[in-house]
């Protein structure tokens, strides 16, 4: 259901009283109460879900239904241990994300305390200053210096200088009169101003703004992965117990008491414990090597999403620009240099004011100053009705002088025509460039000095990032609520060279090859494009450094707050640059990229692991009549296997040199083959302990676990690298698991701790196999992982 929209247009007339001004007496007390009860505050409604829920909603997905199913097997079979590890592993990855969730409600905050606390507003026919939360649609209400909009108003009177820059990314601060509407959030840069409220609260602009951020969601490429590689064991190894079950009951007959402990075993071999918790070390351990670059990853998912990106959306001002105006060009008149045009024009500028254009016009001139520049008699401050600012100063000889400083179309006026001048200035601002003349002379003989043309340029670092993205594959597009003219002429000055989106309503079904540039577009245009790329099937990063790009950064996979932008932009993304410059965007895809590949190592060997240990306790039960492993020997398998092989997120690897793709269907192919494999070896040491060295079951169980165990690192080895096994230097902490797994379980083995002991030649001969083993199975890795693109 639509949402009604008040507005003050949609008030009913009402009797004003005696207007004592051009914007009348405002609003009396009681309509403003009746107003206040029926369309509500001037703030952001609070629809934070209670703490209590979000938690619970951690624990209620698939991801925490096995491990929760883990804990309760773990409890039955009176292993409350491992019980309590897995518990804890639970509680971190619920506290995880309940922290990620909760960054959407901290933009809320941020936006919230970006209104203004105080209005001065008119009541009953009196200024008075109430709480900004108190206006309503109507009130008459006053701007002044250095203040902050308190919401949607239209100007009845005077005239401002508005710096919008937050809400729609113009890089100049407009001039504003009465008839302009302007919008909650906006600053007073310059002037003093009479406006009615035509929308408050929520209907506001910066109100729309935060309910896209609200609502803005899209699940992580690593959520789906965990979940398409869970649904994938499960369903294989399911297949395999229902199997298992069949053959103990309807085959050998096998007793409840037997069958029981059995499918317990198998379920605890299917269950990929320390899969989602490795999935988040991987990105913590990715997310404390950024934070040493200046990258502060807000959520670690964004770590993970930095290895798919392949468009970026980068905001132009503020992010692409340096979001400072500075003098770009001068153009001159006949008898007059640029270094005597800007000494005029900053005589006719405020000094320590807010003003943008005064400033840039001063620091330029201060750099370039001349000995015989005229002295200041009198400043005369711009002047909105007349758009100009003046100077009166005296010349070299002593003569009095008369300065302006304003449009060209203003000062054209008050000068003898000159085509020159015109066609420099139409030159000009057809660049994009905010193009002010500067006229000089006796009071009423002043003649056109020269042209001013001032921009926001380009940060020296975004051509340089721009091109390094590219190298990566991963596409640029700048997205402004700039002029078209402004942001082509930026974008030719970083690299981007394709067509500019033409104005209106961005389309639907749009691809990032089609445009390079998109203009003019409001908050919701930028999340509406990220969303249409999303669903294009690209994993979107967002860039960008005020409020007006909040929803899109919350939306985007990767959003990217630059060091210098806003807290609600910092809140809204997954990623803040706390350095100066854009190059920490290229660091976070890199290492984004070496995560990815920690990760793939892991789900990869998990896979191999899950397949084959159900596999083996099903040929192990035909081999044998008896189930091969315990459940105690597999909780052992479990905690050495999964927990020590999550050194894997430490692991030395290659990043891809262009954006990952999570290939679940050619991955899980590739672990089950692997799997297969080691279920070969597996297989072989069982069947030579029982049919040549003619073990009984229990030092069969003890030789098969010593066999999963070794072939489990064999194959560690194999996956860690997409090259043959020898080609890179495993990570000091994989290394030292592998040593600790090794030594624990042939101890263990070796001294019938938990289990039937076995002699030392046995448990050596195992590990020798199982390094023969992994030398083979590198044979076949090596084509097998070209063929399904695993790289």
């Amino acid at each position: 259901m639509r949402t009604q929209q008040f507005t003050a247009s949609a008030l009913p007339e009402k009797p004003r009283g005696n207007a004592k001004s051009g914007s009348g007496d405002g609003l009396t007390s009681e309509e403003a109460r009746r107003l206040l009860a029926t369309l509500g505050p001037n703030a952001m409604p609070d629809t934070a879900m209670h703490p209590l829920r979000m938690a619970l909603e951690k624990f209620w997905a698939p991801v925490p239904w096995m491990l929760e199913a883990a804990i309760v097997l773990q409890i039955a079979l009176g292993d409350y241990v491992s019980a309590t590890i897995i518990a804890v592993l639970l509680a971190f990855n619920a506290g995880l994300g309940l922290f990620q969730e909760s960054r959407a409600q901290a933009t809320l905050a941020a936006l919230r305390s970006r209104l203004a606390l105080n209005a001065s507003a008119r009541r009953d026919g009196a200024w008075i200053l109430l709480p900004a939360a108190e206006l309503v649609p109507g009130d008459v209400v006053k701007l002044s210096l250095g203040g902050v909009v308190a919401a949607d108003v239209r100007l009845t009177e005077g005239g401002v200088l508005l710096d919008q820059s937050m809400l729609t990314g113009e890089s100049i601060p407009i001039e504003a009169g009465p008839g302009v509407q302007t919008f909650a959030g906006a600053l007073v840069r310059r002037g003093e101003a009479v406006a009615e409220v035509t929308a408050t609260g929520a209907h506001t602009k910066f109100g729309r703004t935060a309910e896209l951020v609200r609502t803005a969601h899209v699940v992580s490429t690593q959520q789906k992965a965990v979940l398409r590689v869970v649904r994938n064991l499960a369903a294989f190894n399911g297949v395999v117990i229902v199997a298992l079950v069949v053959y103990s009951s309807f085959c050998l007959k096998m007793p409840l008491a037997e069958i029981i402990p059995l499918v317990l075993t198998a379920v605890l071999a299917s269950i990929p414990v320390a899969l989602p918790a490795t999935f988040t070390l991987a990105a913590a351990l990715g997310a404390r090597d950024l934070a040493k670059l200046g990258v502060l990853p807000t959520r670690l998912s964004a770590v993970d999403e930095a290895a798919s990106m392949d468009v970026l959306c980068a905001d132009k001002t503020g992010t692409l620009t340096r979001n400072e105006l500075t003098v770009t060009d001068v153009r001159v008149m006949s008898g007059f240099d640029p270094a005597h045009v800007l000494a005029l024009a900053s005589l006719a500028s405020s000094d320590g004011g807010q003003d943008p254009v005064d400033a840039a016009i001063r620091q330029t001139a201060a750099s370039k100053s001349v000995s015989d520049a005229p002295k200041l008699v009198k400043f005369t401050a711009f002047d909105p009705a007349r758009k100009r600012s003046e100077a009166t100063a005296t010349d070299a000889a002593g003569g009095p002088i008369r300065i302006i400083k304003g449009a060209f179309a203003i000062v054209s006026k008050l000068v003898a025509p000159c085509p020159t001048a015109l066609a420099a200035a139409t030159e000009l601002e057809g660049k994009g460039f905010r193009v002010l003349a500067v006229a000089v002379g006796p009071e009423n003989a002043v003649k056109l000095a020269g042209l001013i043309a001032l921009s926001d340029p380009p940060r020296e670092d975004s051509a340089p990032m721009i091109a390094a993205l590219k190298a990566l594959g991963v596409q640029t597009i700048m997205v402004t609520g700039d002029a078209p003219a402004t942001a082509a002429i930026v974008a030719r000055a970083v690299g981007l060279d394709g067509q500019t989106c033409p104005p209106g309503e961005i389309p639907d079904n749009l691809r990032p090859e089609q445009f390079s540039v998109f203009a003019g577009v409001l908050p919701e245009d930028k999340f509406k494009l990220v969303k249409s790329f999303q669903h294009d099937g690209h994993t979107v990063g967002m860039c960008g450094d005020g409020a007006n790009d909040a929803p899109a950064l919350r939306q985007a996979q990767m959003g990217i707050a630059v060091s210098t932008a806003t807290d609600v932009a910092k809140s809204a993304a997954g990623i803040v640059l706390t350095q100066a410059g854009l190059g920490g965007i290229v660091s976070a895809i890199r290492e984004g990229r070496v995560t990815f590949q920690r990760i793939l190592s892991y789900a990869l060997n998990s896979i191999t692991k899950k397949t084959m240990q159900v596999l083996f306790l099903a040929a192990g039960l035909v081999m044998t009549g008896h189930a091969i492993l315990t459940p105690s020997l597999m909780v052992l398998v479990m905690i050495a296997g999964d927990f020590l092989g999550m050194s894997l997120t430490t692991d030395n690897v290659r990043p891809s040199p262009m954006p990952n793709v999570w290939r679940i269907g050619n991955l899980t192919i590739a672990g089950v083959t692997m799997g297969l494999g080691e279920l070969v070896f597996c297989a072989s040491v069982v069947g030579f302990g029982a049919y040549y060295a003619k073990l009984d079951i229990d030092s069969l169980r003890t030789l098969a676990f010593i066999a999963i165990v070794f072939g489990n690192q064999a194959t560690t080895y194999n996956v860690r690298e997409r090259r043959r096994l020898w080609s890179s230097r495993p990570s000091s902490w994989l290394v030292a698991s592998s040593v600790a797994d090794i030594g624990i379980a042939s101890t263990l083995a070796i001294g019938g701790i938990a289990m039937t002991p076995l002699p030392v030649a046995t448990v050596a001969l195992t590990l020798a196999t199982a390094a023969a083993f992994a030398l083979l199975m590198d044979l076949v890795k090596v084509p097998l992982f070209r063929r399904l693109n695993l790289a």
